[in-house]
């Protein structure tokens, strides 16, 4: 999963989480504020009432009657003054109910003693507990959508800002590492970044890159010059014992060891040509620019190794269509990247056996063809190194000198085809090579 996508789905995830234990704390914020508010409210009104009652004196509203009592017409509200003992003394808010007009309603009152004259009052505002709670559902409604406007809008601020902070590093991703062929030809151009990390990062990359070149030219230039320079000697070698064995004095012993040493001339001679082949085809000395239609090209190769396949009896079933055209490849390349996979497919394969060749138009244009044989097959811990130089499988037989797919490999890279291998033992090997769109 991408670093984006993860902060994405934790950011959601947060928000999301906010917003549940906010909806769960709503009700309980809302009747506390709601709650809050009446006793300020309250107190507010004892204020006045204690103003009033400060510059009119306690007439105002007793006018000529021991206490006083009001309450509005919907008995939401309600103010009483009386006098108490002087021993009484109040000073609290709490819920309490009250009889007025043979209604027992609830309220939250405001109790409150206060003396005037010498004398001790009592003063109660109250406030119905309905009117108090009445708004609480509008009041969480709007508080909820105001959250969830917030966290939308947080969400897109941090989306941006995501997309922003991680956009070298998407650079890097794509610069350095997706679909890079190697070696790596183009310069190594350092993406503008602020951010300590990225920017080392990228500089990391850059020098791993020009390291892992480095090294791989070495290996390359080593590779075509040793094979290059061997092949003179080695012909040195065979002249001269080709000389020996004209000789007519020489006996039947030394003629066998003459022989023998020809043969291992031979191998090292053809193992040297595959070398500087790959060496060749790695330098893009090959150029990529015919025309091949595979069904010619399959017909060319059966016809040159048809003796071999009537040595082990094997039947070869070709299902290519004539109207198939290759372009922008190398025909000599491609003869030898088939050769090589027939080459194996009737080597490992049983007497008798059969070879399959098919071929197939993928969705994405892409133009596949199948090589499938009725062979030994191969280890399945073998399978990820097979195209390895020198890797050598199936060791019980004559394997060669294991750079056969280690060619193939190296021309499928060099025309960008992809090649895969499936095999189970004792039930065959099949190798597919799919051409990129043409």
């Amino acid at each position: 999963m991408k670093l984006s996508t993860k902060l994405t789905l934790f950011i959601t995830g947060s928000k999301l989480v906010t917003v549940l234990l906010f909806v769960l704390a709503l009700p309980f914020l809302v009747k506390q504020i709601a709650s809050e508010y009446t006793n300020f409210t309250l107190k507010q009104q004892r204020k006045q009432v204690l103003n009033i009652v400060k510059k009119n004196g306690l007439d105002y509203y007793f006018q000529g009657d021991k206490n006083y009592g009001s309450y509005t017409m919907l008995k939401e509200e309600f103010i009483a003054l009386l006098p108490v003992d002087e021993r009484v003394s109040m000073n609290f808010i709490k819920d309490s109910q009250r009889l007025i007009e043979s209604d027992t309603l609830n309220y939250r009152v405001l109790s409150y003693t206060f003396k005037n004259k010498g004398k001790n009052y009592l003063l109660e505002i109250g406030k119905t507990t309905t009117s108090i709670n009445q708004y609480n559902k509008p009041l969480q409604r709007f508080a909820l959508y105001v959250l969830i406007f917030l966290i939308v809008l947080t969400m897109l601020i941090d989306l941006t800002f995501i997309r922003m902070l991680i956009r070298p590093l998407e650079k890097i991703i794509s610069s350095k590492l997706i679909n890079r062929r190697f070696p790596f030809k183009d310069d190594q151009k350092r993406v503008q970044t602020s951010t300590a990390d990225f920017k080392y990062l990228d500089e990391s990359l850059i020098l791993l890159m020009n390291q892992i070149n480095e090294a791989f030219y070495k290996e390359r230039e080593f590779t075509s010059n040793a094979s290059h320079e061997l092949m003179t000697p080695i012909s040195i070698l065979q002249n001269k014992m080709e000389n020996l064995l004209a000789d007519e004095t020489l006996d039947e012993k030394s003629a066998m060891a003459i022989i023998e040493m020809m043969k291992t001339v031979d191998r090292l001679k053809n193992i040297t040509k595959s070398l500087l082949l790959i060496s060749r085809i790695e330098n893009e000395q090959y150029i990529r620019k015919e025309e091949v239609k595979p069904l010619l090209l399959f017909k060319e190769i059966i016809e040159e190794i048809s003796h071999r396949l009537e040595e082990k009896h094997i039947q070869i079933f070709l299902d290519v269509s004539p109207e198939v055209i290759l372009t922008g490849v190398n025909k000599d390349l491609l003869f030898q990247l088939f050769f090589n996979l027939l080459h194996n497919a009737i080597k490992f394969n049983r007497n008798n056996g059969k070879i399959f060749i098919t071929e197939k138009h993928l969705s994405n244009s892409a133009y596949e063809i199948t090589i499938r044989d009725t062979g030994i097959g191969i280890p399945k811990q073998d399978l990820p190194f097979v195209f390895d130089r020198f890797m050598k499988t199936n060791l019980e037989g004559d394997v060669g000198y294991g750079l056969g797919l280690a060619i193939v490999k190296s021309i499928a890279i060099y025309h960008q085809i992809q090649i895969s291998i499936q095999s189970e033992i004792g039930e065959g090997t099949t190798f597919k090579i799919v051409f990129p769109e043409s």
